[in-house]
């Protein structure tokens, strides 16, 4: 910063410097032609008889009052006049003129004529360093200055930079107050606040999710143990042994199943999308998946009433689990001998699949949590346990493959959870 002012200012000096030389150059040869002038009107009186003596007298007399002119005159090689300087010091710029004889036939009178730019010159060495002393102390000044100036502006960045660093885990809930600081600055501070906030519900949703993953996984385990410590505890038949094994096999279903679930979300969340795009007919993929499930429904006393049709771009098994884990959803919870509706329709934005069932009503502060992962709503549907909590998670998660979103709504006993897809381009 420093340098750059420095040269800055040594630039404007030279500029200045450079304009006031020129300026004493434009002097000096005005001067020139002045004297010039003088010398041709002073040849002129002599006319053509040439009284040389008279006009050294008046040359004389003119150099007399201009001791910082010289004159030097030459006529073929002689010198007709030629002036002694009066200074010692002096530093002569000399011009050589020739000038007309006033005698027609007579040779060219050849004028070397000197100006003293001795005064000049000084002038312009003070001025030098005049200006090399002003870039100098300018630059210092404005060095000075301007650091005093920028750590004054730099101070609440300090602050805001403090305030930044105590925030954090350790810290939850605290925020940077914008108050005090500049218009331009308070943006930021807004925006920084907001991150903080989605970094503080990402922190919390990490810490439920890592406990919820060491519950679910803690209980299969368990029983695992638990029934091999019992079988191993004393001699066992055959059949009791295939019974343990049976269990035990169930137990690692359920955990290969809860650790599959998991992968599957870890790549839809790293931003994974659906690839094997085929042209179909929803309607027709939701019969398929109700078929699959058609003994659960009939032991639940349920029936499926499927309304209107789209065609989809879809990943086919990916969109089959995600009917099949709405389907599974509202089987666990709705009414015996009710019906669940699958509603299939096209809106501007998408084409939506949504699962109606008949049930306990799920509270309207538990809706926006549905999708996440192992949430149950314990308290307001019985058999929560019975699953793991990942299946509506899966559902958003294909949904959002395909380009999608998911929604729910439940009210007097009646709940709909469905998920878009994007609408066929032509």
């Amino acid at each position: 910063m420093t340098v750059q002012i420095f040269v800055g200012l040594s630039i404007v000096c030279a500029l200045i410097y450079a304009v006031t030389a020129w300026s004493f150059r434009i002097k000096q040869a005005e001067e020139f032609e002045q004297h010039t002038e003088v010398i041709k009107h002073l040849l002129a009186e002599v006319g053509v008889a040439q009284d040389w003596e008279g006009l050294r007298h008046k040359l004389d007399d003119f150099f007399i009052s201009h001791a910082d002119i010289s004159v030097v005159l030459r006529q073929t090689g002689n010198t007709i006049y030629a002036s002694e300087p009066s200074r010692s010091s002096a530093r002569w710029i000399w011009k050589p003129v020739s000038l007309e004889n006033p005698r027609e036939s007579g040779d060219p009178i050849q004028l070397q004529l000197g100006v003293d730019a001795q005064g000049d010159f000084k002038l312009l060495g003070r001025l030098a360093w005049t200006l090399l002393g002003a870039a100098v102390v300018g630059t210092l000044l404005v060095s000075l200055t301007g650091s005093l100036l920028v750590g004054r502006g730099l101070r609440p960045l300090k602050k805001l930079a403090q305030q930044t660093a105590a925030t954090g885990p350790e810290h939850p809930g605290r925020r940077i107050d914008p108050a005090g600081y500049a218009v331009e600055i308070v943006p930021w501070v807004s925006q920084f606040n907001a991150l903080l906030e989605r970094v503080e519900q990402a922190y919390q949703q990490l810490e439920s999710f890592n406990a919820d993953v060491a519950h679910e996984l803690r209980t299969p385990l368990a029983n695992l143990i638990g029934t091999a410590e019992v079988e191993l505890a004393r001699p066992r038949t055959a059949v009791e042994l295939k019974e343990a094994l049976i269990s035990n096999l169930e137990e690692a279903q359920r955990l290969s199943a809860i650790v599959t679930d998991m992968l599957f979300l870890s790549k839809a969340d790293r931003g994974a999308v659906a690839r094997r795009l085929d042209l179909v007919r929803l309607a027709d993929e939701v019969r398929s998946v109700a078929e699959f499930h058609e003994a659960a429904l009939e032991a639940a006393q349920l029936k499926v009433r499927i309304s209107g049709d789209a065609m989809a771009r879809i990943d086919v098994p990916l969109v089959r689990r995600a009917i099949s884990n709405l389907l599974d959803n509202a089987i666990h919870f709705a009414a015996p001998n009710s019906a669940i509706a699958v509603n299939i329709q096209e809106e501007a934005g998408g084409v939506w699949v949504k699962v109606a069932n008949r049930g306990e009503t799920i509270p309207a502060e538990a809706l926006p949590h549905l999708f996440e992962r192992f949430f149950r709503v314990e308290r307001a549907r019985t058999g929560s346990t019975e699953n793991h909590g990942l299946g509506l998670a899966i559902v958003a998660a294909i949904a959002r493959m395909h380009g999608g979103e998911t929604q729910a709504s439940s009210r007097s006993g009646a709940t709909e959870i469905g998920f878009s897809l994007l609408p066929v381009k032509d």
